[in-house]
């Protein structure tokens, strides 16, 4: 969704784009000035991932520890960007003959597929990433700037940002877990991807760049993320917010999903869990329970629900495969957003004003909803624990309790109130690297220190030395002192009748 936005404006500001991409464009008509690499077939990396948890579909992964979310993402990451590195239009690509002046920039998703940065390296053009997470930690050995881990939770972990102590312990333990197992685990094996596919390719250079060095040398990223929806933070000139770009003004819904909107007296209820998670694999008894509390309420429920058919399904709900959400949120009688609290979806409920109730699974899901019940506007529910009551009761308050309503228009304002549209933001930011053939005087210092430079672990230690150096010196001080006193000669005292 979000690179869909960025290809599509950047053709609309005549722009030349080659995209290597496993979804096509091709529904967008974007004309002579867009090329498609296309990625045949998609790899089913759901499908590794299951396998490797021993689950039978992703409901199964509500238990999931912040390990097993790095060894899921290292699985998808490492088989994917190695099954679209194989692909003979991707190798026509990395070893084409003619290199120079083919290219201005390199626009690459920040999120496991690290061997592609090598692509600049080909073709001699600085890099813009961007991040459809929003922020993640290791984007501070990535642009150089410290995250401080005592009040901004890592995105796998459902903190907020004000921590007790042993939520900031168990921060920076999974933080700096994450740090070594990238620099450690992960990278080597992106590396040697790069080393398979790009060795021939860059044979003019001395060594192959390994992907931490590449990382190190992004001009900039494109977040998608904005306030009030994320941790207040550090960040660089380089990392820029653009979260909400791939938004744009509702659009008349088809008739039928217009004429239900429409007649819904009571209010309507929109409930969708996401691409990834699929309505259709919940299990029977949860699935049931759903029907009963749906078919208890007077308001009308819109399911994105993967089969076209359910038995018995109550008269007020409408289900579709596929539904267009934004413009769905967009409509005045959609009361209540009922959502997996995946990014993209939050920000589109934010954006349209409509009160939450999260079903989270994995990821950083967890803490866009826990944002979202600090700020007032959400309720969050664990799925393996709701029942119909609790269900029930949780629509009715979200539906009847003003304060939900209030607080998600001041949030909504917030989330609009910004100096440009992030589309505008983003298309600056590419075009002013295309400009200057690279942004290296936003490029921080911090990126070219040894670590223990970078945390000050040397200027700590040379501290702590000096300390310690101090205490012996006046140890030895006194110590030396004392042994003067006690080998003084002693006065003998004069005898008296």
């Amino acid at each position: 969704m979000m690179h869909r936005t960025l290809i599509k404006e950047l053709i609309n500001r005549e722009h030349k784009v080659t995209m290597v991409t496993a979804f096509s464009l091709e529904d967008l008509k974007l004309g002579d000035n867009y090329t498609e690499i296309l990625i045949e077939p998609v790899y089913d990396f759901w499908d590794d991932i299951k396998k490797h948890f021993g689950a039978t579909n992703l409901f199964e992964l509500t238990s999931m520890t912040v390990f097993d979310f790095l060894k899921m993402l290292e699985i998808l990451g490492v088989a994917t960007t190695e099954h679209a590195l194989r692909q003979q239009k991707v190798v026509a690509l990395i070893n084409a003959k003619k290199t120079e002046g083919v290219y201005d920039l390199l626009l690459a998703e920040q999120f496991y597929q690290e061997a592609f940065l090598a692509l600049a390296k080909v073709y001699n053009i600085p890099v813009v990433t961007t991040s459809t997470l929003g922020f993640e930690n290791h984007m501070s050995q990535i642009m150089g700037v410290l995250t401080p881990w005592s009040h901004v939770p890592h995105g796998f972990l459902p903190f907020l940002d004000r921590m007790t102590f042993t939520e900031r312990l168990k921060n920076s333990f999974y933080s700096l877990y994450e740090d070594l197992d990238r620099e450690y685990n992960y990278f080597p094996k992106m590396d040697e991807l790069v080393q398979t596919y790009f060795s021939k390719a860059l044979a003019n250079l001395d060594e192959i760049p390994k992907v931490t060095q590449m990382e190190k040398n992004i001009s900039a990223l494109l977040l998608n993320s904005y306030v009030p929806l994320t941790t207040p933070r550090p960040t660089v000139a380089a990392m820029i917010s653009v979260g909400g770009l791939h938004i744009y003004p509702s659009k008349p819904l088809p008739e039928d999903l217009q004429t239900f909107l429409d007649e819904a007296e009571y209010g309507a209820i929109y409930f969708a869990l996401g691409s990834n998670v699929q309505s259709k694999d919940m299990p029977d008894e949860k699935l049931k329970m759903f029907l009963r509390v749906f078919s208890s309420i007077k308001q009308r429920v819109i399911w994105k629900f993967e089969n076209e058919s359910i038995p018995d399904l109550p008269k007020n709900v409408l289900i579709r495969k596929w539904l267009p959400q934004s413009d769905i949120l967009a409509h005045p009688n959609t009361k209540l957003f009922i959502t997996h609290g995946g990014l993209f979806s939050t920000q589109e409920g934010v954006h349209h004003a409509v009160p939450m109730l999260g079903i989270p699974f994995y990821c950083d899901q967890h803490l866009n909803m826990n944002k979202a019940v600090k700020n007032g506007y959400a309720i969050s529910l664990h799925f393996q624990s709701i029942n119909g009551d609790i269900l029930r009761g949780t629509i009715i308050k979200l539906l009847t309790e003003s304060t939900y309503r209030e607080n998600i228009e001041r949030i909504s304002a917030i989330f609009h109130d910004r100096p440009t549209h992030a589309r505008d933001t983003a298309m600056y930011w590419i075009e002013y690297v295309i400009r200057y053939k690279g942004a290296s005087h936003m490029r921080s210092a911090g990126l070219d220190l040894k670590w223990y430079q970078y945390y000050l672990l040397d200027v700590i230690g040379f501290v702590l030395a000096m300390i310690i150096l101090a205490v012996i010196l006046v140890v030895i001080l006194i110590r030396l002192m004392l042994k003067r006193i006690w080998r003084a000669p002693r006065v003998p005292k004069p005898k008296t009748n």
